[in-house]
């Protein structure tokens, strides 16, 4: 696989390379410098029309490297190869994959017929130096209310939740406001795949497992958030809810593990409560005991959105339950 006329990366220091272990330092061949890019955000391969393709996002827009090439097969190794490195499989049977490598890269493929043209990885490079919650409010995250209103709730052990769409900064604002935690708290961490970056003292990170080529081994986010109670946390930090994990999520934080925290893909702060309930449906709960134990477990929605290469945050909102019984969102002041 070619990397030709990509050029030279300015900064070396710190690089995420570093991290990789030796199996991805060799799946990634020629691509491997442009990990140590800081500007970096996204990395994506794809097959299209029988050729290969490189794209780069450096400030929220992609861009295509029309002077890079490699084969399709070369793109169906590196997808396969990646993933072996995370620990995972990816094959006919197991077509799509998500890893963890190095320090919060995370790695998406998938392979055909499920990939209809052919195989195709997307790698998400997290930022090079974790950035703590003042670092991010100085870089035009909130305004000084919110960013008061936030560390105040975080303090008061208030269960956030942490909206926003794909690429607008969840994990690193979900990271930043735990970072905020007492030293003396015990934080757990539940995640499908292991991004979050936490510089808090006391952390205890926890990562799905697939099942083995034989069907067996699965370890499932849900049995995770069970084996987390058990582990006396004062924390409980989900990545993100994806499905009916949410259920076993809301009990327990209605349970008296207050101070935790997790994220959701919504686009607008008002499609929280559809997107709610759509995951409580996965878990077999209907709309009015769903939204009786949201109301109760989530104190604030915080909803973030990428801007300008940045992350902001847009809105804040509180869930409540209507005269009618169904599940609605009150914006408040930033």
């Amino acid at each position: 696989m070619s990397s030709q006329s990509l050029g030279l990366l300015r900064s070396r220091a710190p690089a995420r390379s570093d991290h990789l272990n030796a199996a991805a330092r060799r799946a990634l061949g020629g691509l491997l410098p442009l990990l140590d890019d800081p500007a970096l955000r996204d990395l994506l391969v794809q097959v299209r029309g029988g050729a290969a393709e490189l794209w780069l996002d450096r400030d929220g827009s992609l861009l295509e490297v029309p002077e890079w090439t490699a084969t399709p097969e070369a793109v169906h190794r590196l997808a396969r190869d990646l993933i072996a490195a995370g620990g995972r499989h990816l094959d006919e049977l197991h077509p799509c994959a998500d890893v963890q490598l190095g320090d919060g890269i995370r790695v998406h493929a998938v392979l055909p017929p499920i990939s209809v043209s052919g195989a195709a990885v997307s790698i998400r490079l997290p930022r090079v130096e974790v950035l703590g919650f003042d670092e991010l409010v100085g870089a035009g995250l909130c305004g000084s209310a919110t960013d008061e209103r936030l560390r105040r709730e975080v303090g008061l052990r208030r269960n956030l939740l942490i909206t926003g769409g794909t690429g607008s900064g969840k994990t690193t604002v979900l990271a930043a406001l735990m970072d905020l935690a007492g030293e003396h708290e015990r934080v757990i961490t539940i995640e499908d795949v292991a991004e979050l970056r936490l510089k808090h003292p006391h952390v205890v990170a926890l990562e799905s497992r697939q099942a083995n080529i034989e069907g067996a081994g699965e370890i499932a986010v849900d049995r995770l958030l069970r084996e987390a109670l058990r582990m006396r946390p004062d924390r409980i930090v989900l990545g993100e809810c994806r499905g009916a994990e949410i259920a076993t999520l809301l009990a327990a934080l209605n349970t008296g593990h207050d101070g935790g925290a997790g994220t959701l893909h919504a686009s607008r702060l008002s499609d929280v409560p559809a997107r709610l309930e759509a995951l409580g449906a996965l878990a077999g709960m209907e709309d009015r005991a769903l939204g009786r134990q949201v109301v109760s477990a989530l104190h604030t929605i915080v909803h973030v959105e990428r801007q300008n290469g940045g992350h902001r945050i847009a809105a804040l909102g509180k869930l409540f339950l209507s005269p009618q019984g169904t599940l609605s969102i009150e914006k408040l002041a930033l």
